[in-house]
């Protein structure tokens, strides 16, 4: 008999695509899959798209708690042996699973991911198709999660033990939570596996995105995403150099993004790169590397700050000019 697969669907006020995410569920090519949307308080038409598809699904219902909320509870209603967590409005395309499972089952591994591709959604017109997005092979999975690697949640299966093992997703986080769970997935020991081939569709409505809409809520919940990852890594007995230098990366990351809004907390994190790796080196570009060698942090700052300016005025003159 084959094994099951649960798809969980996480909803709030996604009337305009939740029907496409649930039917890219309904037609993949293997079978069985059970489709649970736990609908997190949608005020749209949302919950009559979805009572539409009547025993098609399972539809849990309830008040507003947050998507990881909403991933938590359908997982705790799901029986497949193998789980698959889609947002409302992405969607896979018909031989994604039978891929993956067929894979998993092959290697015997806990974890496959595979390419995506962004579909950005236009104000006017058609959707277009981005170029194909290869996440690629990690010599070292933690390490590249340590250090700001990302993949498309949608991209991944897991077998339901290494979800378990993970302890499901941090409902205290808004922002960067497919980062955090997949990290706490690959902090267990979990055997994870590259699969080349693109059968995840992320939508993009232009430049903003959960993540984006608000700079200084990714800043905060970015944080606490690396000091838990450092609670994790020294709980687990894997706080080695390789690991604080792959933490000090993304450290060194959030602290850039501080120059302009809060110059203590920059210096701050700044601070904290430097205890995990006293000997950090950047990885920005040529003449910030050089400007940090020969002058410091702060002065290289300096010197990216005032590049940023002079470019925003190319860029405003650029446009008034196209106006005339």
């Amino acid at each position: 008999m084959r094994k099951s697969v649960s798809v969980i669907i996480p909803c709030y006020n996604a009337a305009r695509w939740i029907g496409e995410a649930v039917h890219s569920c309904l037609t993949q090519t293997y079978q069985p899959v059970e489709i649970i949307v736990v609908d997190d308080g949608s005020t749209d038409e949302s919950l009559e798209i979805l009572q539409g598809f009547d025993q098609k699904i399972r539809l849990e219902i309830g008040p507003r708690r947050g998507g990881n909320h909403a991933r938590n509870l359908g997982f705790a209603l799901s029986r497949g042996e193998y789980i698959q967590f889609l947002d409302a409005d992405d969607f896979l395309l018909s031989e994604k699973i039978a891929y993956q499972v067929a894979f998993l089952e092959e290697m015997g591994a806990d974890v496959v991911y595979g390419d995506w591709r962004h579909q950005n959604e236009m104000l006017e017109g058609t959707p277009t198709l981005g170029p194909i997005q290869f996440p690629g092979d990690q010599e070292d999975i933690i390490a590249a999660l340590l250090s700001g690697w990302w993949t498309a949640n949608l991209s991944i299966l897991f077998r339901r033990s290494a979800v378990i093992a993970a302890g499901g997703w941090d409902e205290t986080l808004q922002v960067g939570q497919d980062r955090d769970f997949f990290l706490s997935v690959a902090l267990t020991g979990a055997d994870i596996r590259y699969q080349p081939g693109c059968y995840s569709i992320y939508r993009r409505y232009g430049d903003v995105t959960v993540s984006t809409s608000s700079r200084q809520r990714w800043l905060d919940n970015h944080e606490k995403i690396l000091q838990k990852a450092e609670r994790l890594l020294k709980d687990s007995g894997q706080w080695t150099p390789y690991y604080r230098q792959a933490l000090a990366h993304s450290y060194f990351h959030v602290a850039r993004n501080y120059y302009d809004r809060d110059k203590t907390k920059q210096q701050h994190l700044y601070q904290k790169v430097v205890q995990l790796d006293p000997h950090y080196s950047p990885q920005e570009s040529r003449l910030y590397n050089t400007a940090y060698r020969l002058m410091g942090f702060q002065h290289a700052e300096k010197l990216a700050g005032a590049l940023r300016q002079i470019r925003k005025q190319r860029v405003h003159i650029a446009h008034e000019a196209s106006d005339r």
